[in-house]
């Protein structure tokens, strides 16, 4: 029994039809810890491309808006994904991964879920004012869903998102592309029929 104040004790299951044991606090860090999966990494990869559309998506917006809440959604969509580029690029180097580039998912002929083909892409460039604001967010608002998308792939494949990082980032991702979703959908409706 652990001394008043000592903390909970450390128990490590057993084997089946064994008991389970109290591990010894000196002994914690060598406990094996979850690592990371092929699917992790393909999530990682995957989500470099998506997110790298996106930001293409917003680089568009600054020349064909004239609306300043669509360049602050655009703003906060471009500052975001960069960072979490950032991230996806040291997490998958930080494990002997493969890094690509972030407009390698345009050069592949199947697009991850959301993402918007060379055609949609095309008419988004060559609108401009309402028109534009208009294909941006429901654009956009697709891209978003593709993102959820990949994370419910992800969290739904046995053992993958095990790792700490990645499943605070795929949970980040899921929260934080609903709550835009949101946001995005009210100024939809906003917009002039």
């Amino acid at each position: 029994m652990p001394s008043p104040g000592a903390g909970a004790p450390i128990v490590q299951p057993g084997a089946p039809g064994e008991a389970p044991r109290e591990v010894p606090p000196s002994r914690v860090d060598a406990l094996p810890q979850p690592g990371f999966t092929a699917a992790d990494a393909a999530f990682m990869q995957g989500m470099i491309g998506h997110h790298a559309q996106a930001i293409e998506m917003t680089g568009l917006l600054r020349t064909r808006t004239a609306s300043d809440d669509m360049r602050k959604l655009a703003m906060r969509i471009e500052v975001s994904q960069a960072d979490e580029i950032k991230m996806m690029q040291h997490w998958l180097e930080a494990r002997g991964q493969q890094v690509p580039g972030v407009h390698a998912m345009h050069m592949h002929a199947t697009l991850m879920p959301g993402m918007l083909t060379p055609d949609e892409m095309s008419r988004l460039a060559a609108a401009r004012g309402p028109a534009f604001d208009r294909l941006f967010l429901e654009g956009m608002i697709k891209h978003h869903a593709g993102a959820l998308t990949m994370v419910q792939q992800l969290f739904k494949t046995p053992g993958a998102a095990q790792d700490s990082e990645m499943f605070a980032f795929a949970s980040d991702v899921d929260a934080d592309q609903r709550m835009e979703i949101d946001r995005m959908q009210e100024m939809l409706k906003e917009l002039p029929k």
